[in-house]
């Protein structure tokens, strides 16, 4: 009864471990001012990434950006094109895009729909959900649809009309890409979308 009671103590410290390490966030860059986290999803399917940063910018700036869908190419890593499919009202838009990736990864398009939480309290964390939908828009002919994306943005007033920017993702990109591939290039387009945001931001406060 000991041993059987030891085996099973055991296999639920094991247990434990393997839950800690999937929830525990590794430094994969930290680079003028935004560091970006990667972490396994439990069931290993999905690249989860975390970036924190703080903008020039107040939650009304940034949330006028993100709602200009089609000025996505401008400044989001691979973006080829971004347009919008419905707007439900001001809080809440459907919206397409696509992406060209490098050879030999084939083009991604995904359907998504952006919603802002409303907040009446001032200062307080503005969160910003972008999650892909299904039944919109047909399948696209040299485009494979990502079947599965989650973005949150955690955005909290700082003094001096600035906001730190907590930013996390989930991807199942779909089709066959190695798993070596996705690791290296996982920072790649966060960091240089967040780079190009943060000079349009400064630009767009700069033309006042």
């Amino acid at each position: 009864m000991k041993i059987k009671s030891l085996t099973i103590f055991t296999l639920f410290l094991f247990m434990l471990t393997a839950a800690s390490a999937q929830d525990k966030w590794e430094l994969r860059r930290n680079e003028d001012g935004i560091t970006i986290y990667s972490r396994q999803s439990p069931d290993g399917k999905l690249v989860e990434l975390r970036l924190l940063c703080q903008l020039d910018a107040t939650p009304g700036e940034l949330i006028k950006q993100l709602m200009d869908i089609d000025s996505y190419s401008s400044w989001v890593y691979s973006n080829k094109k971004s347009g919008i499919i419905k707007k439900i009202n001001d809080h809440d838009i459907i919206y397409f895009t696509e992406a060209h990736l490098p050879w030999p990864i084939q083009d991604r398009d995904l359907v998504v729909e952006l919603n802002i939480e409303p907040t009446t309290t001032p200062n307080a964390q503005q969160i910003i959900q972008v999650k892909s939908i299904n039944g919109i828009l047909p399948p696209k002919k040299h485009f494979i649809r990502v079947p599965y994306s989650m973005v949150t943005w955690r955005i909290t007033p700082v003094p001096g009309n600035k906001i730190n920017v907590d930013y996390t993702f989930s991807l199942d990109p779909g089709g066959s890409i190695p798993r070596w591939l996705i690791n290296l290039t996982l920072t790649t387009g966060p960091y240089k979308s967040f780079v190009k945001l943060r000079e349009l931001l400064k630009a767009e406060r700069d033309k006042r």
